[in-house]
């Protein structure tokens, strides 16, 4: 989406997290910096204007806007070519664009500048992820987990989990997804692959908790409301049910989870 500044990640987008403020004062995360500085010095004001445009760039980054993006981060660097963050934020725009090489190129020079921050180590096991190197991703994620200091762990904790399901180890992938719950119960993704992994285990009076959270907690999509419409209907829970099928096709008549429910396949 957290892949977080850092940004809110949107719930069913990427889970990743943003370097992009955790980072200009950070250097015990090894965040690179041009020049050793002082207030007010000529270093000192082209790393600030790095993390500003920076900041810009993962604004536009977050509204899809890729190309203006680009032109922030890349005024980010022209201030200061050793600022991680900027590199970090180029990686997830060259990942959402399907450019692979200079989205990896990117993750791994913010690394060489910042090895130890937990946010660029979660954004990279993102990239992994998506590109099924779950063993790999996994190695990212557990080393962004492994920093004391990662201010929003749920967001690598919900990925390692996902990384789990995709690995075949529900179990696993359960015990992180409650991790992340405990360190923020109202988690969108975290709550949603829980309640989708109970669904898939037929757990679903457990499976009705996470998901009713969600919908008391977040803008309803129609992926979030078809899966709150199974799970009240395996249930037996007629009235959640009623109330989530008519949320469903008052909000998204046009929406294929619509059209599944109109056809009655639950399945």
């Amino acid at each position: 989406m957290n892949c977080r500044k850092s940004l809110a990640v949107v719930l069913f987008g990427f889970c990743c997290s943003l370097a992009v403020s955790a980072g200009a004062a950070n250097n015990d995360l090894g965040i690179g910096s041009s020049a050793s500085s002082t207030p007010g010095s000529s270093a000192d004001q082209q790393e600030l204007r790095a993390r500003i445009h920076t900041e810009l760039g993962a604004g536009y980054f977050s509204r899809g806007q890729y190309a203006i993006a680009l032109d922030e981060l890349h005024t980010a660097l022209q201030a200061n070519d050793r600022y991680a963050p900027a590199y970090d934020v180029l990686g997830l725009v060259y990942m959402a664009l399907g450019e692979n090489k200079p989205a990896e190129d990117n993750f791994l020079h913010a690394l060489d500048l910042a090895p130890g921050n937990p946010d660029i180590h979660n954004n990279y096991g993102w990239f992994l992820y998506n590109r099924g190197q779950y063993s790999d991703a996994m190695q990212q994620f557990t080393t962004a987990l492994a920093n004391p200091l990662y201010a929003k762990p749920q967001s690598a904790l919900t990925n390692a989990g996902l990384c789990m399901m995709k690995m075949g180890k529900p179990l696993q992938a359960e015990t992180y997804f409650g991790k992340a719950l405990e360190h923020d119960p109202n988690d969108p993704q975290a709550n949603y692959e829980l309640a989708n992994l109970y669904y898939q285990q037929q757990r679903y009076q457990e499976a009705s908790r996470p998901i009713a959270r969600l919908l008391a907690n977040s803008a309803p999509s129609a992926k979030l409301l078809w899966l709150g419409v199974r799970i009240a209907h395996k249930s037996g829970d007629h009235d959640t049910e009623a109330s989530d099928s008519l949320l469903l096709r008052n909000r998204f008549p046009d929406a294929p989870e619509t059209q599944l429910l109109l056809q009655g396949k639950f399945d």
